[in-house]
């Protein structure tokens, strides 16, 4: 993965995500964009994530704020799952795979963007700003009760709902990816 972005990419990326945050205001009632971009300029290992997040559909935005701490929460909100699809849950299902095998896990790739999975509760959450997954479905954090079981949660908006289901870890499927959050 890319450890700086050059001057051109920090800009145009700060551009794009000031775009999206103005466009989306209902996402941040009570951010100023630039409390944020000064927090973003300030952490350019971050923004490398943020331009990984963008580069594959996700659509980064700033969904919360807390100020207590001063972190920033953005996460993946493209209307569908990002461009990061057709990838098991974690390694370990990969590495379990004996034909068909994905290109990735979701866990790895998410690691190595430097972001996280979003948890069942970011995905309610994230679900509240809009419709999100009406075609898709997303990986999610799955607990390590579940995991050790052989499973994985996945969520989606089918019929105006969220809905959480399961499926073992080393399923894929073209329209299942994973949305990320990343805290700054």
């Amino acid at each position: 993965m890319k450890k700086s972005l050059t001057a051109s990419q920090q800009k145009e990326l700060l551009l794009i995500l000031n775009k999206r945050f103005e466009d989306n205001m209902k996402r941040h009632k009570t951010v100023l964009w630039a409390h944020a971009e000064k927090k973003l300029k300030a952490h350019p290992d971050k923004l490398v994530s943020l331009f990984r997040m963008e580069e594959t559909g996700g659509e980064p935005d700033i969904t919360g704020y807390d100020a207590k701490t001063g972190e920033y929460i953005f996460m993946d909100c493209s209307a569908e799952s990002p461009m990061r699809r057709s990838l098991c849950y974690d390694q370990e299902a990969l590495d379990s795979r004996k034909e068909n095998k994905p290109s990735g896990s979701a866990v790895g790739m998410a690691e190595e963007m430097g972001i996280e999975l979003l948890t069942e509760a970011d995905y309610y959450d994230l679900q509240k700003l809009g419709s999100f997954d009406t075609k898709t479905s997303s990986w999610l954090k799955t607990s390590e009760e579940v995991r050790k079981l052989g499973g994985a949660i996945f969520g989606d908006r089918r019929y105006n709902r969220v809905f959480i289901y399961h499926n073992g870890v080393q399923s894929y499927y073209a329209a299942r990816g994973f949305r990320g959050k990343l805290i700054i």
